[in-house]
């Protein structure tokens, strides 16, 4: 956008913009999905963790442990989607769980 065309907007525009009621509804919803992010993260840390560990231990990965890493990945990305504006879709609560079953993302 040019600096021509930001001054052309009509004077209400941006007062319009800043009591959007859909604009400050999604921003709780991104501070919600923050924390749940933070909290996601802090799972699969120890996912990570504890998946290395048994390896080290038994000689192989956990697969029960590796379908709810790839879920909780997948979720984190659902939800890094959202927060940047790359999707309108609620990340879960507000949807089904996403499934580990796959490495590659799906579409939204």
């Amino acid at each position: 956008m040019t600096q021509d065309a930001v001054h052309e907007r009509e004077p209400g525009e941006l007062e319009a913009n800043l009591k959007s009621r859909n604009t400050w509804i999604r921003f709780l919803y991104m501070v919600m999905f923050v924390v749940f992010f933070g909290i996601a993260e802090f799972v699969l840390t120890v996912v990570v963790v504890f998946q290395f560990f048994a390896t080290l231990i038994t000689g192989r990965s956990n697969e029960q442990l590796k379908v709810f890493g790839a879920s909780l990945s997948r979720y984190c990305y659902d939800i890094l989607r959202y927060l940047t504006f790359n999707s309108e879709d609620h990340p879960f609560p507000f949807s089904d769980w996403p499934r580990g079953d796959s490495s590659e993302p799906a579409d939204s």
